[in-house]
């Protein structure tokens, strides 16, 4: 090759790589430039419909376009998933990435999708531990008490639940098999459905999330036993559950996601914001005061902690297939 060719070659794919460096710095600047929809899998009220409406503003408010939460409930966010992963992987159409699609893998035994190889991981935003609470006219007002009451009241006790195969009935679950209780679960579309039923007397108990719960709690509607947390939560006196039932714990969690093959670009600036959020005293206030923690996290961290949650349900449950749920 003579040495102009090489010279006017080499020239031209410098020129293809500063061009291709100067489309990706570009594009990551101007990203967003139409509003941004993030699905959340269930109905409003839940802890993960509650994280979306506060991290949505706080991005709108960063980014300088409307980030839409969009309510798609139905088969314990598999629906939402689902929708998610046949977007234009183009960050405008995000998921609120919760713990039941870790448990979705074992409890469904087919699904439309491959969650870990089908949605990249964003950026985790809180974990949110739920409380076991029941109607103030139940004569238990101890974990303790509720076991004893549930033993000497067999096939009479009455768990609502958000859906097959939600948090708030696989807590439930784990409650029941730790302590050889008995309790039948009543299926609802959201916790939304489950709360005037146990404040009117034909629920027994529930298992909700604390950013769902405290408010009722609070105003003397239902009486919180014990949080499903190893820990004490600062805005409930409660002491966990694990205190009364060794080894005890659950914790749900939220995060965000994006379709497979959404530029790297993208993913970065919106964990930036997220993680900002989560540095920030006041978003930190925000989530305390409903009984969310912050979670912050790289994109891969919060794949491989998916991936750990995933490989555990998996042991801890047998997989099995449910139709339906919400959470």
């Amino acid at each position: 090759m003579r040495r102009r060719d090489l010279v006017t070659l080499l020239g031209g794919a410098m020129a293809f790589s500063a061009l291709s460096a100067n489309s990706r710095l570009a594009r990551a600047q101007a990203y967003p430039i139409q509003p941004v929809h993030l699905l959340v899998g269930f109905a409003p009220g839940g802890f993960t419909d509650i994280t979306a409406r506060l991290i949505g503003p706080w991005l709108s408010d960063r980014l300088g376009q409307q980030f839409v939460v969009e309510n798609r409930p139905g088969a314990s966010s598999n629906i939402a998933t689902a929708a998610v992963v046949r977007a234009a992987p183009d960050g405008y159409t995000l998921l609120e990435v919760a713990d039941a699609n870790a448990f979705n893998a074992t409890l469904y035994d087919k699904l439309s999708f491959n969650f870990i190889r089908d949605i990249v991981p964003v950026a985790s935003i809180d974990r949110a531990p739920f409380v076991m609470v029941v109607n103030p006219s139940s004569p238990a007002r101890t974990v303790a008490e509720f076991i004893a009451y549930a033993k000497a009241n067999r096939g009479k006790i009455n768990m609502g639940a958000s859906g097959p195969g939600s948090s708030s009935q696989l807590y439930g679950e784990l409650f029941k098999t730790m302590t050889g209780i008995e309790m039948a679960a009543v299926q609802y579309r959201g916790v939304g459905s489950a709360l005037p039923d146990l404040m009117s007397g034909r629920l027994d108990v529930i298992f909700l999330p604390v950013a769902t719960a405290v408010g009722q709690i609070n105003a003397a509607k239902v009486r919180a036993l014990g949080v499903t947390s190893s820990k004490r939560v600062a805005v409930l006196p409660d002491v966990p559950i694990g205190d009364t039932v060794a080894g005890y714990e659950a914790v749900g969690w939220t995060g965000i996601g994006t379709p497979a093959k959404t530029p790297d670009d993208i993913v970065t600036t919106l964990n930036r914001h997220v993680n900002a959020a989560l540095a920030d005293a006041t978003f930190k206030a925000r989530l305390a005061e409903v009984g969310l923690e912050p979670f912050a996290s790289t994109p891969s961290e919060f794949g491989q902690f998916h991936c750990r949650a995933n490989r555990k349900v998996g042991q801890d449950h047998p997989r099995r297939g449910h139709q339906g749920g919400v959470t």
